[in-house]
């Protein structure tokens, strides 16, 4: 159960930090926040862990961060920033992509020790590197306009946590999909492919509701600091 244990703890300080991060930055520490999650994902996806029977990445817990800095920033600031926040994630994404490619070019001296690391790392499967830009932009996406529609319906603060939950575990179940057909499909079994889709949603969606504290916690400091010209209807 070591595992388990450690992956609550370390869901639990990943939402801290944005909770930090926002209560000293505001809005611009949530953009800087999902700038650096989209590209800490895509480096700690690549280990692979045992959780609650399963095989699973670590990257789902700091991926599922950005739902949650997306909500609120949609819950604050509106469709636009939200939609603004989710493509800098994706430009900061092929950003890192394009420089790790051209670093690894580079022919290392013969004193060099990390080449080898950095192309365990960097060097692309170009079905999995298209999979998890194309899975980013259409469940980031759809995120956001997901929480608008619910927040039409549903706008006050008591069920802040079916926008935030409604949004984010629809759009988590979306973007394994779409990651999944495009990066493993052909490449497994059926039955594989039908488990590696089963237990990454599964993840995603524990770490979905876990966040759903730290959004209330969120809008609690968002009341806090409102000022009289930010107030929204």
């Amino acid at each position: 159960m070591f595992n388990e244990w450690l992956w609550l703890l370390f869901a639990i300080v990943n939402f801290s930090l944005i909770l930090i991060i926002y209560r000293l930055f505001g809005k611009a520490g949530l953009f800087v926040w999902i700038g650096m999650s989209t590209v800490v994902a895509n480096i700690q996806v690549l280990k692979v862990v045992e959780l609650f029977g399963v095989t699973a990445t670590l990257g789902n817990i700091i991926y599922g961060t950005i739902f949650l800095a997306t909500d609120i920033l949609n819950e604050k600031y509106g469709r636009n920033e939200a939609k603004k926040a989710v493509w800098l994630g994706f430009f900061t994404l092929i950003t890192m992509t394009i420089m790790m490619q051209v670093a690894l070019l580079f022919i290392p001296s013969p004193d060099d020790t990390v080449q080898g690391a950095l192309s365990a790392l960097f060097s692309l499967v170009p079905q999995i590197a298209i999979g998890s830009l194309v899975a980013y932009l259409i469940s980031q996406n759809f995120d956001v306009w997901m929480y608008q529609k619910i927040k039409r319906k549903f706008s006050g603060d008591q069920y802040l946590w079916l926008r935030n939950n409604g949004s984010t575990m629809i759009s988590q179940l979306l973007d394994t999909a779409v990651f999944c057909l495009i990066a493993f499909w052909g490449m497994f079994p059926i039955q594989v492919w039908l488990e590696i889709f089963v237990s990454t949603y599964l993840i995603k969606f524990i770490v979905s509701a876990i966040d759903t504290p730290f959004i209330y916690a969120a809008k609690s400091m968002h009341k806090n600091k409102l000022q009289p010209n930010e107030q929204q209807a």
